[in-house]
């Protein structure tokens, strides 16, 4: 396969990962606004956390300065500005779609042109009032994508790297969810074991769809350590790390190629490392220490990604690498 549509499918994948992580953020955000007893310190906390996960806080800052409920929803979720919005997402995902026309399934271009048209359609009545029915929209949508992807697609290359670009997204937003919950939303230890503390932890088990894993595997109130070892190390849970490296890395082992080595040799040793881990090494290690390492060296393995199978040596991709949201420490924890 060409790296030139190696690179497009990568990316189309990537960006529909992307916008219905957004809509998820964004969704437990507005959910979470609606709880009762929230000062004004902890209202901005609120709304500054999505700024940080989806690596938008300082386009945000130079557009409109305060952290505003209304701001922050529309500059992540519909402002064409902002490369990590959804609009922008769905927009970049039909244009690496539309340049891979012939390498995807009819199915599959109708269902990324109607999200995208549909946008376009929709964007003059959205506002405060209905947005979480868009949110709904763009994971159902996006839901879609990946029946009917699976349901028509050749198992080749192109489902090989859209996979990639999938769960390399995912982990890299769970890891996000994760850290930004842990280092920025209760600065005070007064707060731990409160019910604000409870209503965080289970609006972030929301956010990734494992509210219910958690009650059918634990059983249990919600507590830290248990809500990360769900997240970070368990195999069945759809949206952990440990899950997405183990999608990772046994897709890198069966596309065709012997140039890259070095990725599935650093994909090994992340799915190892999670495999083998126990969440007390986690938290003894510390949390955020180790989602920063985590975070780190899967920026290395997409970068090795990119070298191995979706760089051109003789024929550059016209802008290089694509706008991504790895970046190797949180922005400032506070607005």
């Amino acid at each position: 396969m060409l790296s030139r549509t190696a690179d497009h499918l990568f990316w189309m994948a990537r960006y529909i990962e992307r916008a219905e992580n957004t809509a998820r953020i964004l969704d437990v955000a507005h959910r979470t606004a609606m709880l009762p007893d929230e000062d004004e310190g902890a209202v901005a906390r609120l709304w500054f956390a999505p700024l940080n996960i989806c690596g938008s806080a300082e386009g945000y800052e130079k557009k409109y300065g305060l952290v505003e409920a209304g701001n922050v929803t529309r500059y992540i979720a519909l402002d064409p500005d902002n490369p990590s919005s959804i609009y922008s997402s769905l927009m970049q995902a039909r244009e690496s779609a539309r340049a891979v026309r012939g390498a995807i399934t009819t199915e599959m271009w109708e269902i990324i042109n109607s999200m995208w048209l549909d946008l376009k359609r929709m964007l003059p009545s959205l506002d405060q009032a209905n947005l979480d029915g868009f949110f709904d929209w763009v994971k159902e949508r996006s839901h879609l994508f990946r029946g009917v992807t699976l349901g028509t697609i050749l198992k080749d290359d192109a489902l090989y790297f859209i996979r990639l670009g999938t769960f390399l997204e995912r982990a890299d937003n769970t890891a996000r969810i994760l850290d930004v919950k842990y280092h920025i939303l209760l600065p005070s230890v007064a707060d731990v074991g409160g019910a604000a503390d409870y209503y965080q932890w289970g609006a972030l088990l929301n956010s990734v769809s494992a509210q219910e894993a958690y009650r059918k595997i634990y059983r249990d109130s919600i507590t830290p350590m248990r809500v990360a070892e769900l997240l970070i190390l368990r195999a069945d849970m759809p949206r952990s790390l440990h899950a997405c490296l183990n999608e990772v890395d046994s897709t890198l082992e069966v596309i065709n190629g012997s140039t890259g080595r070095e990725a599935r040799r650093l994909a090994g040793e992340l799915h190892a490392a999670l495999h083998f881990t126990r969440i007390e090494d986690v938290f003894a290690h510390g949390l955020h220490e180790y989602l920063t390492d985590f975070l780190a060296r899967t920026h290395q393995l997409s970068n090795e990604i990119h070298d191995a199978y979706l760089s051109l040596k003789d024929d550059k991709i016209p802008g290089g690498i694509r706008p991504d949201r790895f970046q190797l420490q949180l922005q400032s924890t506070s607005p």
